[in-house]
C-alpha cells in the first residue's frame, strides 16, 4: 500500500531544505530506493508529481510507504553517502546508477504475423504494437519471451514476404 497524497504532504512539508540523501520504503521494510540532494524538500516531492510519464517512477512511486532522510553538510558529502548507502543496501529501483541503459521493454507487433522486438524505450505509436514493460530484470523478461513463445506462435523473422515464413 502506497502513501495516501494527504501522507505525502505531511512527510515533504517536515523535510529539511538541506543536503543529504533520501530512502524510500516499501511495504516489507525493504529499501527500494536511495537517492541524493541538494534539497531534500525539492527533490522528494519530485517524486510525487505527475510520474505517469517515467516508467520508472509509475513503478517505484506506488511501492513507497515509507521515506527516511539523512541530512549532510554539502552536496559531495550526499553524494559520498549516496554512493554507500546503495553499496551496502543494494536497493532494487537504482539500477539506473549501476548501469546507464534504460529498462527494456518487449513490442508484440501489429503486423499480419506479429513480431516480439526487444527495445530499450517504449513505443509511444499504438499502431506499432503494444508495449510490455518496463523490466526492471532483464532475465525476468527474457523468460517471460521464452513462455509467450512456447504459448503463442509468433514469427522471428524481420521478412515480410509471406512465402520466407
Amino acid at each position: 500500500m502506497s502513501l495516501s497524497t494527504a501522507d505525502i504532504k505531511e512527510q515533504v512539508k517536515l523535510m529539511p531544505d538541506a543536503s543529504g540523501c533520501y530512502q524510500f520504503f516499501d511495504k516489507n521494510g525493504e529499501i527500494i530506493y536511495i537517492g541524493k540532494a541538494k534539497s531534500l524538500k525539492k527533490r522528494v516531492s519530485s517524486y510525487f508529481r505527475a510520474h505517469k510519464d517515467s516508467p520508472k517512477l509509475s513503478i517505484l512511486v506506488p511501492q513507497i510507504v515509507k521515506i527516511e532522510c539523512i541530512v549532510v553538510d554539502s552536496e559531495v558529502e550526499a553524494l559520498i553517502l549516496e554512493s554507500e548507502l546503495i553499496k551496502k543496501h543494494k536497493p532494487k529501483y537504482n539500477v539506473l546508477l549501476k548501469d546507464d541503459k534504460k529498462f527494456p521493454y518487449f513490442l508484440i507487433t501489429r503486423e499480419e504475423y506479429p513480431r516480439i522486438l526487444v527495445v530499450r524505450k517504449a513505443n509511444k505509436n499504438p499502431l506499432a504494437g503494444k508495449n510490455f514493460g518496463p523490466y526492471t530484470d532483464s532475465r525476468a523478461m527474457y523468460a517471460t519471451l521464452d513462455i509467450l513463445g512456447k504459448i503463442f506462435p509468433l514469427r522471428k523473422c524481420a521478412s515480410k514476404n509471406k512465402s520466407a515464413q
